[in-house]
């Protein structure tokens, strides 16, 4: 049952509960004072995330005969990124800490994934044999891109990001049930990603196509999910009248909006 909410002469202070559903960060005090005076910037990292997951995941299903990542490299500069860096600024001078590390934490992956994806950079083409026949350059970025070195470095890649963003989904669970599904199925879908670049580095080409499918799949949900969670924010600052469930998680634990000094002191309800 969500605490009353506490009424002041100019304005009402909102539940700690309803502040999670908001801003996807506990409550602290002096987050809750920013709250009064600026835009919610949660939303804004959201539709970039969206976007960007929902984009992907396309690409690797497949999708329409959908084939290779080039061809969306602007989703992982500037559409992803250009909306999350923008969010981490506004939530850092709002105090949410959570959401601004979630915010710069998916920036600097689509940063850095999408790197990969543009062959001006020739990244692949440095792993070709150096006695490669390829006479054009894109024959030897594609020679260089289906080398064991080099998909055995992204899979190492994004092995590293599932281990990090697991350890983001531990504290979600201080959040709500949608959050603990975005993250504990992109912790998944960047393992079962890796797992297909480590096929592609042994040229086991249908097991890794297979991974990459399935891959795709489990991030189409993660975005879905993210989408449901945008609209649900939205819904909220928009006052529309519906109140869509989350699975709120935050009454199973103490209160969050108390200060640090009282928090070691042992004061923490």
């Amino acid at each position: 049952m969500h605490p009353p909410l506490t009424h002041s002469t100019t304005n009402i202070s909102i539940s700690p509960e309803l502040f999670e559903k908001l801003y996807l960060t506990p409550k602290v005090p002096h987050a809750a004072s920013y709250e009064k005076r600026f835009a919610n910037a949660t939303p804004l990292g959201f539709l970039g995330f969206v976007i960007s997951v929902y984009s992907f995941s396309l690409v690797m299903m497949g999708w329409g005969g959908a084939s290779g990542l080039p061809a969306i490299a602007g989703v992982f500069f500037f559409v992803g990124p250009v909306l999350l860096i923008l969010s981490v600024i506004f939530l850092w001078i709002q105090g949410q800490f959570f959401s601004m590390m979630v915010c710069g934490l998916f920036s600097v992956f689509w940063l850095s994934f999408g790197m990969l994806q543009l062959p001006t950079l020739g990244l692949a083409a440095s792993y070709a044999s150096p006695t490669t026949t390829a006479t054009t350059a894109a024959a030897i970025a594609a020679e260089g891109a289906a080398s064991k070195q080099f998909n055995a470095v992204v899979a190492l890649y994004l092995l590293v990001w599932g281990f990090a963003i697991f350890t983001f989904f531990i504290f979600t669970l201080r959040i709500n049930l949608v959050l603990v599904g975005i993250f504990s199925l992109t912790t998944i879908g960047s393992f079962v990603l890796s797992g297909a670049y480590w096929k592609l580095s042994i040229g086991n080409y249908p097991a890794a196509q297979t991974l990459q499918k399935t891959g795709g799949a489990i991030f189409f949900v993660v975005a879905t999910l993210g989408w449901y969670m945008l609209f649900v924010m939205m819904a909220m600052e928009m006052r529309l009248t519906v109140n869509l469930p989350v699975g709120d998680l935050s009454h199973i634990w103490g209160k969050t909006d108390v200060e640090l000094a009282d928090l070691e002191a042992g004061k923490r309800d």
